[in-house]
């Protein structure tokens, strides 16, 4: 085993040994600490009110880490200026979303109260009025008028200050029907409010991390790896940055390349828990990044790197629900694996938490083990439970009603009721192939594939070869797909076919690990 996953796995043994998962006040603790001026993370400016040069420099340095996504390092550099200038209100606007963004909701609005009493200038009061109304929009998500109304508060702010490119920014950000939105979600429509921001600001990087999100949301992964390109280059020493290029790498067939920036913003981020003493429960962002590498190495057939940092992975609280949602990776890749039973105790470790969402994700999971068992009333009994715990939380349940419905379109084709089961599943295969990012980029194609194998197991080679073929034009370099196009022609006589996808299958997966079963019978 490499030095590099020995840390991963003593990272992963600490948080799941040492931590109880992530509180809001030890992270507020955290983002109390001391700091100094970095270097390597990009430029951001914002002229806010203050005399201090030095808390000026503090204030840009939090401002540059929120475009990052880092937040505590954001909420140590903003606390760092307001020890400089206990007066400055934008650190603490600054604060308000650092402290969102760390599950900190009631430290958020002690900070905007601060800022709002503190606001001595008409530039601060604008952005401190606006962020209220930001705030406001996220305490109630399904208020329209409120998001409406921050909007508007945008417009009126820019007629009044053209030039600020970080109102150009956060308009860009309001596109997003989420009133949280933090650029990850930004829309086709947010592009022209970035690129204005980039005219405005050339040498500010934070255009190009927003840009990067936009184009990939749009399907305009060229612009996007283009865009991402150009932030990385900008922000090197930003784990962010490298991990927002290897996404598009990875999307135009470039894999090699993705797996190294995934493995430089793992490097940069073990270093930085390692310098700082930061429990890594607390950087959402190695969780992430970890995920992607690990799904990277399952896409080269390298299932033994992959295994190691999904198990690493899956022993790491969060305390962001989207994060425990995608957990699932793990019983995903054991299902694939054919370890059907291990998959059972990993999906029953995410029924037991205490998220209605994730739980409801785990019996999800834990009915596609039983399928795979071949145990297909103890499935049903998973999908009912499921749907009781979507039930009693709609909010967020739209995370876990498609997998919900693959599940129950398996479990009808499993059961002889394929007439009800193919539609659902190709429904599935529909919304999946929508999702936006790369999270739901990748498991769009694990999806796909996990359809074409149980279509596989019950002799639907039809539905089999019609998924093979919706894998081949969601992604046509991974071998995965090939080796499902290479099944199907096998089984319909088609000699020549099989073989070209064959030799596809070995171009792809030739770094692949050498006992893979895939390939075993071509070795």
């Amino acid at each position: 085993m490499t030095a590099w996953l020995l840390v991963v796995f003593a990272l992963a043994q600490q948080a799941e040994h040492s931590h109880p998962p992530a509180s809001s006040a030890v992270a507020i603790e955290l983002g109390a600490r001391p700091t100094t001026i970095r270097t390597g993370i990009g430029s951001a400016h914002d002229t806010v009110g203050t005399t201090s040069k030095q808390a000026q420099a503090f204030y840009d340095q939090g401002l540059s880490y929120l475009h990052s996504y880092v937040w505590l390092e954001a909420a140590r550099s903003f606390n760092q200026a307001l020890r400089l200038d206990p007066k400055l209100a934008m650190a603490h606007l600054g604060l308000t979303i650092a402290y969102s963004e760390l599950n900190a909701a009631a430290a958020a609005h002690a900070a905007l109260d601060r800022a709002r009493a503190l606001a001595a200038t008409d530039h601060d009061r604008t952005h401190v009025d606006a962020r209220a109304l930001q705030m406001a929009a996220e305490d109630a998500p399904r208020d329209t008028a409120k998001l409406a109304a921050y909007r508007a508060a945008l417009d009126q702010a820019l007629a009044k200050y053209p030039a600020d490119e970080e109102l150009w920014l956060q308009r860009g950000q309001a596109e997003s029907p989420d009133p949280a939105e933090r650029g990850q979600g930004s829309t086709a429509a947010s592009i022209r409010f970035y690129e204005k921001a980039l005219a405005l600001a050339p040498a500010h990087f934070a255009a190009h991390h927003y840009l990067t999100h936009a184009h990939e949301n749009s399907g305009r992964i060229q612009e996007a790896l283009t865009s991402g390109a150009t932030y990385a280059r900008m922000a090197p020493g930003v784990p962010h940055a490298r991990h927002m290029l290897g996404h598009n790498l990875r999307r135009v067939g470039r894999i090699d390349e993705a797996i190294a920036e995934f493995r430089a913003a793992d490097a940069l981020e073990s270093a930085y828990f390692t310098a700082e003493k930061i429990p890594v429960e607390y950087d959402w962002h190695y969780h992430h990044n970890l995920d992607l590498l690990a799904t990277s190495y399952q896409y080269l057939g390298q299932m033994t790197k992959a295994e190691a940092l999904l198990k690493a992975s899956f022993a790491i609280p969060s305390t962001l629900l989207v994060q425990e949602f995608n957990k699932r990776e793990w019983p995903v890749f054991l299902l694939a694996r054919g370890r059907a039973r291990e998959a059972l105790d990993a999906a029953n470790v995410l029924a037991a938490h205490r998220s209605p969402v994730v739980s409801a994700t785990g019996h999800v999971m834990a009915g596609h083990a039983r399928l795979a068992l071949g145990q297909y009333q103890a499935a049903a009994d998973e999908a009912n439970a499921a749907l009781r715990l979507m039930r009693d939380s709609p909010g967020r349940a739209g995370l876990v009603a498609t997998p919900l419905q693959a599940l129950q379109g398996e479990f009808f084709v499993r059961t002889g009721r394929r007439e009800k089961g193919r539609p659902m599943l190709e429904e599935v295969a529909r919304k999946a192939r929508a999702a936006p990012g790369p999270d739901a980029w990748t498991q769009a194609l694990f999806t796909l594939e996990g359809i074409a194998r149980a279509a596989r197991e019950v002799g639907d080679w039809e539905l089999g070869g019609w998924a093979a073929r919706q894998m081949l034009d969601h992604d046509p370099n991974y071998a995965g797909t090939h080796y499902a196009l290479a099944l199907v022609a096998e089984h319909n006589g088609d000699g020549a076919i099989a073989r070209a996808e064959r030799a596809l299958v070995e171009k792809y997966w030739k770094n692949a690990d050498r006992d893979l079963p895939e390939l075993a019978a071509r070795r």
